[in-house]
């Protein structure tokens, strides 16, 4: 078991993630995120993929309390027993992808997708988008409202939202998505190795603008998204045994 001296609490701004906040500060004595040993995220899924961004280069593990609405990456809140459920915690690695777009004004945006990268359309019109694993075109013309690349945290997200496969978090493959696709009709996207290069290019850019996201991050009017996993990076999240994330992504894919 590994003993966590040093606690950081960062909260949603949503009252009962604020009134976590001060209960679990007044016990435990909370420091600053850049001096803790593990942060605890409270709030929804959407918050503790906020902090996960803004913390990645602390290299410490995150420990999320159910005080939001979506929860799937979090356990569920208890203000006793803090130190010892930390203790007794299991720990899941992850790798995010690394998305580089250039979009129609010559710039080039970086950004970290812990979920998936997407490439959605702006306006009114369906995207046209030629898809290459790996430098090989592999789909000359997806017609559709967009296309995403999930990882297996992601799957459970907007991929499963857009009819893509659920993830085990062991399996080392990604989601390849399309959304919403009108031709071809019957394609219903593809697994990928984790260790393959994804590159997502804008047909008639100029008629069907673009926009790419990285988690949270978007870029408009975009030309071209190439996608990897990120082995640099690495983020470890923490779970009570029983709410083990493995096991929740499981029964994830026997629900009706």
């Amino acid at each position: 078991m590994t003993e966590y001296r040093s606690i950081a609490f960062v909260a949603s701004e949503v009252p009962q993630a604020q009134d976590a906040l001060r209960e679990l500060n007044s016990r435990y004595g909370g420091v600053e995120p850049e001096k803790a040993d593990v942060i605890i995220a409270l709030g929804g899924d959407g918050f503790m993929l906020e902090t996960l961004h803004r913390y990645l280069h602390r290299q410490v593990p995150f420990y999320g309390m159910h005080r939001g609405s979506v929860g799937f990456l979090m356990n569920g809140y208890g203000a006793s027993a803090l130190k010892e459920r930390l203790a007794r915690a299991q720990s899941v690695t992850i790798h995010p992808l690394a998305m580089e777009a250039q979009d129609a004004h010559g710039t080039t945006h970086r950004a970290l997708a812990i979920n998936e990268v997407s490439l959605t359309r702006q306006g009114r019109q369906a995207a046209k988008i030629r898809i290459s694993v790996d430098s090989i075109v592999r789909l000359d013309e997806l017609m559709a409202d967009g296309v995403l690349l999930a990882t297996p945290v992601g799957s459970t997200a907007y991929n499963l939202s857009a009819h893509g496969p659920i993830i085990p978090l062991k399996a080392e493959i990604m989601a390849l998505t399309p959304v919403s696709a009108f031709r071809p009709r019957r394609w219903r996207g593809a697994l990928l190795p984790q260790a393959a290069k994804v590159r997502f290019d804008t047909i008639e850019a100029d008629k069907r603008p673009l926009s790419a996201t990285a988690d949270y991050t978007e870029v408009r009017d975009v030309l071209s998204v190439e996608m990897r996993q990120d082995r640099d990076s690495t983020l470890t999240l923490l779970f009570d045994p029983e709410q083990n994330l493995d096991e929740r992504v499981l029964k994830e894919q026997f629900l009706s």
